[in-house]
Order: structure tokens, then C-alpha cells, then sequence
């Protein structure tokens, strides 16, 4: 059954309520999404989760669209995100690099205390970018760029040395539990010590500098599905000078199918995370109706 992008702000509502009266416009959080390119479904993701962040009453949400790829530089001229207009930005994108003014701009902007939200593919971009690899800690790399981070079963954290032990990649798609690793953390704190997300891509052999990275949720990533046998991490923080910047590597849209960011566990790891990002406190609730032993999906049109 086909998502109503137009009745996805109703349905994801009742999903996200904050408590007492409803948020006047001065005090919502401004959040920029940026889209434009990427090896993922960018236009059918950027719409329902501008909805989801909307309709929990904290979020304005803009959007900057880059030019497509292989466009000219005139056009690559006219990008230029203001991004101090902005609490936090949130980015859908993996594509070619930004020019060198805007990512000197990004960085500038975190490191002086804006927030930063990197959703799935997103950080797969930019491997030739320093600050980038520095603000993510873990990206979509080969075995020799860098660490690789996962979590033993007794919650310790182990790094295995670049060059040793398996690079980015993922399984088949399907339903995974998410284990909370940290529930006194903002972002974590109240939910479930597992819950069910839905079908989606489980990254695995992430690579990076990881530093200062601290990992909120991880999932087991099992070698009958194409994993690894050990566990990912799939949330984590990672501060930026005065900045915050915060990671998950679920979120997979592809052909159109927006079932892993229909997830309402992902819709509230997503808003939480953004708050936190923005503010470094969280007043988002968790929702009611948020997946514990079986995955829980925002509503959908009704046929």
C-alpha cells in the first residue's frame, strides 16, 4: 500500500505529540534538510521525513536541493546554504563533492555550535573531505581508510586497526532488532532496551577516524544475512568543536520503498536525534505506539 505523502502530516501527528500547549513559531528548532544527489531514492525520502520532523511541533523544516550531477560550475555557483540561518542540518546526501567554500562553510558552522544529523547513504559521501570523516567517525570506506568500530556482546567497544577485518557493506534487506547502548543519553534515554525496526539495510565494516565517537544503538548483524556475526553500531554522537553532530545508518529508500523511514522507531531516533543536534537537550516524548518486539509503521493512506 502506496504512502500519501499529503496525508503523511496527519498520520505521523498522533505519532508524535510534545506535552502541553502546542509550540508557538519562535520557539521551533529551524532545520535544513539538504538532497539533490545520491546513490539512494533522495526525492521519495526528503518529503516524508520533512513531514515527520514537521508534524512533531518542534521542527521548520527547509529544504536546499544541489544541482545534479555533472551540471555546470555556473550552477554549482548559486549553492550556497546559509547555514547560520539554521539550528541544525540534517543531510540526505551522497553525491559529488560541495564546492570548497560550502564545506569550509559547514564546517565553520558545527564547530561554532550548529548541529549536524547525517541519515544513512549521507555518509557515504564526501571520503576526500577531513573535517567530514572527522564529524561522522565512521563512513562507508574500504578496509584501509580507517578503524572499524563494533560493539562486543559484554558492551564493550572494540576497534579493530585499518586494513584488518572486512570493509562497508550490508546483507539483503529485513527487519532487525536495535539494541540501546547507552539509555541515560538524551537521544536513547526512555526507550526500549531492544525494539523491532523495520526492513531496511544493516550497514556493516563502517571505517573512519572514530573519534570521540560515542555509540547510542547497535544491531547484530548475522552472517546468514550477509553480516558479519558481531554487532554494528547503527546510532552514535560525535562532537565537533562548540557542535554536535549525530549519525544513523538506517533510513533505506529505494524504488520508491519508504518502509525502513516509515519505521516509527526511525522517525523518533531521527527527531530526537535533530533536537539533540540543535540543542544538545531532548523534549521530544517517546511515542506510545513505538516498536518494543514488533515493528511498528507510521499509518498510510488508506485505499
Amino acid at each position: 500500500m502506496s504512502l500519501s505523502r499529503r496525508a503523511f502530516p496527519l498520520a505521523v501527528a498522533a505519532i508524535f505529540a510534545i506535552s502541553g500547549s502546542s509550540l508557538q513559531a519562535a520557539d521551533k528548532l529551524k532545520l535544513l534538510i539538504i538532497d539533490g544527489q545520491n546513490n539512494h531514492d533522495w526525492k521519495a525520502m526528503t518529503p516524508p521525513m520533512k513531514a515527520a520532523l514537521e508534524a512533531t511541533g518542534r521542527f521548520t523544516v527547509d529544504v536546499a536541493t544541489t544541482p545534479h550531477q555533472k551540471t555546470t560550475g555556473e550552477s554549482w555557483k548559486a549553492f550556497m546554504p546559509e547555514f547560520s540561518k539554521y539550528d541544525v542540518v540534517l543531510s540526505n546526501y551522497n553525491g559529488e563533492p560541495w564546492p570548497e567554500r560550502v564545506q569550509k562553510a559547514l564546517e565553520t558552522y558545527v564547530a561554532d555550535g550548529g548541529g549536524l544529523v547525517v541519515v544513512h547513504a549521507a555518509n557515504n559521501a564526501f571520503e576526500g573531505w577531513p573535517a567530514w570523516n572527522e564529524m561522522i567517525g565512521l563512513g562507508w570506506r574500504g578496509p584501509q581508510f580507517g578503524d572499524r568500530v563494533t560493539i562486543a556482546d559484554s558492551g564493550k567497544v572494540v576497534r579493530t586497526p585499518k586494513g584488518e577485518g572486512p570493509g562497508s557493506g550490508h546483507g539483503p534487506q529485513h527487519a532487525y532488532t536495535v539494541v540501546t547502548r547507552d539509555a541515560d543519553h538524551p537521544v536513547t534515554k526512555g526507550m526500549p532496551a531492544s525494539w523491532m525496526h523495520a526492513k531496511d539495510e544493516l550497514y556493516h565494516g563502517q571505517r573512519g577516524p572514530a573519534k570521540d565517537m560515542h555509540i547510542l544503538a547497535s544491531a547484530f548483524s548475522a552472517s546468514e544475512k550477509g553480516g558479519t556475526g558481531t554487532n554494528e553500531p547503527m546510532i552514535w554522537v560525535i562532537p565537533y568543536g562548540k557542535g554536535r553532530v549525530f549519525t544513523t545508518v538506517m533510513g533505506h529508500v529505494g524504488g520508491g520503498d519508504i518502509t525502513a523511514i516509515r519505521c516509527v522507531g526511525f522517525q523518533t531516533v531521527v527527531a530526537r536525534g535533530s533536537e539533540w543536534a540543535a540543542t544538545g537537550k531532548v523534549t521530544l516524548p517517546i511515542p506510545k505506539n513505538f516498536p518494543k518486539d514488533e515493528v511498528s509503521l507510521a499509518p498510510s493512506e488508506t485505499k
